[in-house]
């Protein structure tokens, strides 16, 4: 105890309900401490920022930390990693360019190479930056002793299933001793994740940079999921409203992959329906609206926008965030959802003929262009603006015959969960 000033906790947060419950409940611990005994111990606050991050969830955190007054606690350090870059927590620093253009570009190539799969098109990209993001919070600054989540036992082993699934499928080796250390678990996270972005962009793809990241300490976990349910069944109403927790109706939701956004989601199988099943929009997000309406209301999204999400006021609504936040628009989701580059351009004609007649005329020439042959300019621009890709990915994309697709994270727990899935991470 009488070195417990020293001691450092990291917890992640999300800016979801759970992680709120999960840092009220160790700034509790850390004040009620630091009231008994001269010294308490040191409370490190990490999120990672990815590009759907919207401001009303900054806004979120920024009340909740405020609550708990930790902005001026010389014993709690508020972190945000953005762009593989440890950043002093500022609710109003605007979004990095260069992280946006990252995360859009991986949300598009994986889109296309998927075939417009929903669950890998939103969630890879977050899922994929873990194992680097706690290499760095766990480093950083001297580094923590332990490591502690509101993650439950099934979602770690969800995740980590995953992850292995997608270095499998992108020809990764899979070494057969498990880590000894968490610490551990975070590099090979990071190695599985550089192996599938190698597989995505060959030679195109640069390993950042990690030598300031190792890390000989071993790392305590503890484990607070049974705490953080018992805080959410007695008091989570009166926690809510204490933080300033707000939902944030396009917020991510990566612990249920199913849903992860789903107004973003509903839009994106309205759009499918238009441009590949020759259904209106309504009927595509309506379908998807009925499965996703209950984890809805259980996430406090607000009724009318359940009841608007499949009309045009929420499809105007859906393209604006995604503008905003993707800076993609309608014609480059209908081309991320068609894939139409892919296998030589095998859906080329198809995707022509549905969304740009006007184009079919120029339909040997684009695949001129997609073989790296001179064409005319402006059809190479057509083709930029149109896909959001630069023409070298979309060359890319047209030699490229993709693998078997890796799920998206099951909503339920998997059978025959890898050795790793004994590790446990922190919160997501």
């Amino acid at each position: 105890m009488e070195r417990i000033g020293e001691y450092k906790v990291l917890v992640a947060h999300g800016a979801g309900a759970g992680s709120s419950y999960v840092l009220a409940l160790l700034r509790a611990a850390q004040l009620t401490l630091a009231g008994r005994a001269p010294r308490t111990f040191q409370l490190r606050v990490a999120t990672l920022r990815h590009a759907g991050m919207s401001q009303n969830a900054l806004d979120t955190l920024h009340r909740g930390y405020s609550a708990l007054f930790m902005h001026d606690d010389a014993r709690v350090e508020l972190l945000m990693v953005e762009n593989q870059e440890v950043l002093p927590f500022n609710h109003l620093r605007p979004a990095s360019s260069a992280a946006r253009d990252t995360s859009r570009r991986n949300m598009l190539m994986v889109g296309h190479l998927t075939s417009g799969d929903l669950r890998q098109t939103l969630c890879n990209d977050a899922y994929l930056a873990l194992g680097d993001f706690y290499q760095r919070v766990t480093t950083c600054n001297g580094g923590v002793h332990a490591l502690v989540s509101g993650d439950s036992a099934r979602k770690q082993r969800e995740y980590l299933a995953w992850l292995k699934k997608a270095a499998l499928a992108s020809g990764a080796e899979i070494p057969p001793r498990q880590p000894q250390v968490l610490s551990g678990l975070f590099a090979r996270m990071d190695e599985w994740s550089n192996a599938y972005y190698c597989d995505l962009y060959g030679e195109r793809y640069a390993v950042a940079d990690k030598s300031d990241t190792d890390n000989h300490r071993h790392l305590a976990y503890i484990g607070a999921a049974d705490l953080k349910d018992a805080a959410e069944y007695s008091s989570g109403p009166l926690l809510r409203q204490f933080m300033g927790y707000e939902p944030d109706e396009f917020g991510f939701h990566f612990s249920h992959a199913s849903y992860a956004n789903p107004l973003l989601m509903a839009h994106l199988r309205g759009l499918q329906a238009e441009c590949l099943r020759e259904l209106d929009y309504e009927e595509g997000a309506q379908g998807f609206m009925q499965q996703a309406a209950l984890f809805m209301r259980r996430k406090q999204i607000p009724e009318h926008l359940i009841a608007q999400a499949a009309t045009q006021d929420g499809r105007a609504l859906a393209a604006d965030y995604a503008q905003a936040l993707f800076r993609l628009d309608e014609s480059q989701l209908n081309c991320l959802m068609f894939s139409p580059f892919i296998r030589h351009g095998e859906r080329l004609e198809s995707f022509l003929r549905q969304c740009h007649p006007g184009m079919l005329v120029a339909l040997p020439e684009l695949h001129k262009a997609l073989q790296g042959k001179p064409v005319a300019e402006m059809l190479v621009q057509w083709a930029i603006d149109t896909s959001g890709l630069p023409i070298d990915l979309l060359q890319h994309l047209y030699r490229k015959r993709p693998a078997t697709g890796v799920p998206g994270m099951a909503e339920t727990p998997q059978q025959g969960a890898p050795a790793l899935a004994a590790y446990q991470l922190a919160g997501r």
